[in-house]
């Protein structure tokens, strides 16, 4: 690029945006940004898919740059590319599908809320630093790495505003339980980040019920549809309890546990509905429970097939009657979570 080049539509002209202006990454850009970690600029974290071309240390902090991220930003970023890259989590399935699908990724532990990853109000949205660059940074890289790119490799039917960023803490400070990581095996203070295989997410509101019954009844309703492949497969569910949702709960002194069972028992849709279209009309492949039956009209069709298959988390902000509700792409892909590094 010569110095009559404009940086941003030199980006453009080319495949490697996301469709948005990038920082140049000049070699004191890349450099400043290396300095965030003492790992070796090239040590491999593996090939990304489709493509495999090698996610280095500096090709990750070369996105890194492009993405607005700041230098402490890149231990969180480089422990997101090893997780998305684990085999479990099939990243390649995700980059080719027809569906709407990205990675989600959240974050638990003290490095995520020192370098201000956010989990609060408004923290699926615009706003938040690193939130938006860790998660454009991921997108980046599955683009010029793994070669993702929509209409040749990547065939998702529309897309979705989850392929952009998608990339939150939980809010641990506001959570009645232990954090999501303790759920995923991980210790209460270990610095942690889940990758979860993400659809769109959905709104549970509910601004009247003051007794969990009636809350849990809504959010197992924006659970239940047979427009989503949970309802056909096996797979994680992730619910986003907000704070004041969560209170209701911490009120009634339900464990985490107790209220993935009641979902689990709640979230379900009649098998007579289910016959009329979607997925089992004409007798389409399902993946259904033994004890659903299939000659009982009445038999109710789980979205979840055991309570420990959802990911339970709060995040958001006060006030807020709403939770949030995330369904999975595909049961080829498996919710991974990885302990980082913050060196």
């Amino acid at each position: 690029m010569d110095e009559t080049t404009d940086p941003f539509e030199y980006f453009f002209d080319r495949p490697w945006s996301d469709g948005l202006p990038v920082v140049t990454p000049t070699a004191e850009r890349i450099e400043w940004m290396l300095s965030g970690t003492s790992r070796e600029p090239d040590e491999s974290l593996g090939g990304v898919p489709p493509a495999h071309n090698e996610a280095t240390v500096e090709g990750v902090a070369q996105h890194a740059v492009m993405a607005g991220c700041r230098p402490d930003y890149l231990p969180a970023l480089l422990g997101a590319v090893e997780a998305m890259l684990i085999e479990e989590f099939n990243i390649n399935g995700l980059q080719g599908t027809m569906g709407p699908g990205g990675p989600m990724i959240i974050f638990n532990g003290p490095y995520a809320m020192k370098i201000g990853l956010h989990g609060g109000s408004g923290c699926f949205g615009p706003g938040f630093r690193a939130n938006a660059t860790i998660g454009r940074a991921i997108r980046l890289i599955l683009m010029n790495l793994g070669g993702g790119l929509p209409g040749i490799s990547d065939m998702s039917c529309f897309g979705s505003p989850v392929k952009y960023t998608f990339c939150i803490r939980e809010n641990e400070e506001m959570s009645p339980w232990h954090p999501l990581a303790v759920d995923r095996g991980f210790s209460g203070g270990d610095d942690v980040v889940t990758l979860y295989p993400a659809e769109q997410p959905r709104q549970a509101f509910d601004d009247s019920s003051a007794e969990p019954d009636g809350l849990l009844t809504t959010i197992a309703s924006a659970m239940s549809s047979m427009g989503m492949s949970n309802s056909y497969m096996r797979q994680n569910m992730v619910v986003a309890i907000s704070p004041d949702h969560s209170a209701v709960f911490k009120r009634a002194g339900l464990s985490r546990d107790e209220v993935k069972q009641i979902l689990f028992e709640k979230a379900r849709l009649p098998l007579k509905l289910m016959k009329l279209g979607g997925r089992y009309h004409g007798g389409g492949k399902v993946d259904w429970p033994d004890w659903v039956d299939l000659n009982d009209d009445e038999s109710m069709v789980p979205m979840i097939h055991v309570p420990e298959d959802i990911i339970l988390l709060v995040a958001g902000g006060r006030p807020g009657p709403h939770s949030t509700v995330v369904p999975a792409w595909n049961k080829s892909s498996q919710t991974v979570s990885l302990r980082y590094r913050t060196d």
